[in-house]
């Protein structure tokens, strides 16, 4: 299925250089959008701009952004809009996770991961909100996680940086309604990427879960295909989903029940 209203659009993808990121910019050039790809790993996304270029014949532009440095954004996105002049969809993929429990975490990778999942996905939000209101059309897609609808045991942080992101993505989303501006969150289990090599490193809970973890390959189509439309949230697994909500109507039964899964990180 292809997605007609990509066509010719410009999409601002952030950590696309590996992973669901990756992912969504193939996807969105084999629908025909203009890409501007963003990420640290200058190097891939030059393979990747080639790659994408010779095989979709569409316009693919690449930038070194490190979401955590927030005072460098507003000038990569003055170089997108010199370039692209309007940017119709952004995604905020950027974002990474470190599991250790709450007294072990170092302020370190406390104040690292709310820079780059919160802070810097709002001063990229920020900076194509103000052209979206003015031309009322647009799309702000950002990554949260199912983390951000129940944390649990090990994941106090991370969890932490996805609530924030749910509650900020919620917010902007009744404030653009009236601008014909859409804001989706999409809610992720366990994908299969590079995430838990950060997250993981004693490789436990990415070896617990394995058999649960999404393809990105199939995720990334679910997130394009919900391009420029109304979608309000995209949320995978479904039964992960479903323990989500279970667990706002019975928290305390879910921990007490789910207690021995949850410690399997």
């Amino acid at each position: 299925m292809t997605n007609h209203r990509l066509q010719n659009k410009s999409i601002v993808i952030t950590g696309a250089s590996v992973g669901l990121g990756e992912q969504i910019a193939y996807n969105c050039a084999k629908n025909g959008a203009n890409l501007v790809l963003l990420a640290r790993n200058i190097e891939k996304l030059k393979v990747m701009k080639r790659n994408i270029e010779e095989k979709y014949s569409i316009t693919c532009s690449i930038q070194f952004l490190d979401v955590s440095a927030h005072d460098q954004i507003p000038t990569v996105f003055q170089k997108i809009r010199e370039e692209f002049g309007n940017i119709d969809v952004l995604v905020n993929n950027a974002g990474y996770g470190v599991f250790e429990e709450a007294h072990s975490a170092s302020m370190s990778d406390i104040k690292g991961m709310f820079d780059v999942n919160v802070v810097g996905l709002m001063a990229c939000a920020k900076e194509v909100i103000p052209s979206m209101r003015t031309n009322k059309s647009g799309h702000i897609i950002n990554i949260a996680s199912q983390a951000g609808k129940m944390a649990t045991p090990k994941s106090s942080v991370y969890a932490a940086t996805k609530f924030a992101v749910i509650g900020y993505s919620n917010s902007i989303r009744m404030e653009l309604s009236p601008y014909n501006v859409f804001v989706t969150t999409v809610n992720p289990g366990p994908i299969a990427t590079n995430f838990f090599q950060v997250a993981d490193k004693s490789g436990t809970y990415a070896k617990s879960v394995e058999k649960f973890m999404l393809n990105p390959e199939k995720l990334a189509k679910k997130i394009v295909d919900s391009m420029l439309t109304k979608r309000r949230e995209i949320n995978a697994p479904g039964w992960m989903n479903a323990g989500s909500l279970i667990y706002t109507l019975f928290p305390r039964t879910v921990e007490r029940l789910g207690r021995k899964a949850f410690f399997k990180k």
